[in-house]
């Protein structure tokens, strides 16, 4: 049985943490994220850590316990430090470019896609093939690094897609090396 909900989440020095009724809101370096604290729960914050307690001792409050303790560190070490997620671009002529709040793909379609990211999340694209996200929100990061991915993922024959960079694609055999009896 996991007892994360228990741990305490250690603060750094830049980052500061205030709880007001309902609302547990972070500051630091890298930005601002809030959190409605779930009913009955309570949240401590002193000497430089955070401890959530949970009302009663039910599955479903000790799943949310864990839940609220995980979500609340995410906050921390995003502000602090951030989150980034890579992703790569493989196919010819496949690639990305990266325009203020947007970033532009071209693959393989008859038009070029647009995406617009959303407030919190910046893009770099390195090699027109290696596109990093960057966000203290790790929820928003991942949302936004599989709708990209989503645009063309990758396919098992060449493996031509977008891909994050630690993914590995199954890769299936050809017609031609599949079935090829002679007689």
């Amino acid at each position: 049985m996991s007892r994360v909900g228990k741990l305490p989440i250690l603060l750094d020095k830049s980052v500061k943490a205030t709880l007001t009724r309902e609302m547990l809101k972070v500051e630091g370096p890298k930005g601002k994220l809030e959190l409605k604290v779930q009913p009955g729960f309570r949240i401590e914050i002193t000497d430089g850590q955070i401890v959530v307690q949970r009302p009663g001792d039910t599955s479903n409050d000790r799943a949310i316990h864990g839940l609220m303790r995980k979500l609340i560190a995410n906050m921390v070490e995003g502000v602090g430090k951030g989150f980034t997620r890579v992703l790569e671009i493989n196919g010819v002529g496949y690639r990305a470019e990266a325009k203020g709040m947007q970033v532009n793909l071209t693959l393989g379609y008859s038009h070029p896609i647009v995406y617009q990211l959303p407030p919190g999340v910046t893009a770099k694209v390195e090699k027109q093939v290696t596109v990093t996200l960057e966000s203290a929100d790790r929820q928003l990061l991942g949302t936004v690094a599989a709708q990209i991915r989503e645009l063309r993922p990758p396919e098992p024959y060449k493996g031509k897609g977008i891909k994050y960079s630690n993914e590995t694609i199954r890769r299936k055999a050809g017609k031609a090396a599949a079935g090829s009896t002679s007689t």
